[in-house]
């Protein structure tokens, strides 16, 4: 198949496009730094001539509600609108467990966006909810680190690992259309603290944490918000797998 990843360059995007070449297929990788522009809709008819398939695995950083929205909903729309001028059959979406649960954060509501978005239009889709990856709890520290302190959220978390998280992308994108796909997540429930001390302990990273809910994140986010469904599908890598693993 001719599958196209956007945000190819990405943490999950790179990786889903390598888990697709290993399978055999050919792959088209959309990114800005690679001229084709979702915002501006530069270069994706081209991008997307004679492509079977998408995986839209963007991501947009914001803390604004307002911008988060309006960039992936504009993104999301020149996407769409290429697809059903080349006749793409399958747009799947990365997408969060828990979005519709936690109103307040403005990546989430950038999320909500897309996922209204796909579910109207006409291309055939899947939307696929993941919970937080392994790396997320250094990605939470180094936002929020200041002279060897970092504030963190006290997070009930199910972790999956990121190459996981891409090998399921990859196997959905060659099926078909599916529309809501169940929850999917790691092996276990993890505190995202532990987590964090874990992860800087394996790298040699010295830094204090302080949970607390006045940083990023807020209590909405706390119990089992962020925990999947229990007809979740469960990835096979455990977080003391990947924290061994050379990254």
């Amino acid at each position: 198949m001719r599958i196209a990843v956007a945000g190819a360059t990405g943490n999950i995007g790179a990786r889903t496009v390598a888990a697709l070449e290993q399978a055999g297929h050919e792959v088209v990788r959309i990114s800005r730094s690679l001229g084709v522009d979702m915002i501006t809709g530069r270069g994706l008819d081209s991008a997307l001539t004679g492509v079977d398939a998408v995986v839209d695995a963007m991501s947009y950083e914001a803390t604004d509600r307002d911008d988060a929205v309006a960039y992936f909903g504009t993104a999301t729309r020149n996407l769409l609108a290429a697809e059903e001028r080349a006749g793409v059959r399958h747009h799947v979406l990365l997408s969060i467990v828990g979005i519709d649960r936690v109103e307040g954060n403005a990546h989430y509501a950038g999320k909500r966006e897309q996922e209204h978005l796909v579910a109207e239009s006409p291309v055939p889709w899947t939307i696929v909810p993941f919970t937080q990856f392994h790396d997320f709890a250094a990605t939470m520290t180094s936002w929020t680190e200041q002279d060897g302190v970092a504030p963190i959220p006290p997070l009930l978390v199910q972790p999956i690992a990121p190459a996981d998280v891409a090998d399921i992308l990859a196997e959905i994108a060659t099926g078909t259309p599916q529309g809501r796909y169940r929850d999917v997540a790691g092996p276990e429930p993890q505190d995202l603290v532990d987590m964090a001390r874990r992860t800087n302990d394996a790298r040699g990273h010295t830094v204090k944490l302080v949970p607390t809910w006045s940083s990023l994140l807020g209590p909405e986010m706390a119990g089992d918000v962020l925990l999947p469904g229990e007809d979740a599908r469960i990835a096979p890598t455990t977080f003391d797998v990947w924290l061994a693993m050379p990254q």
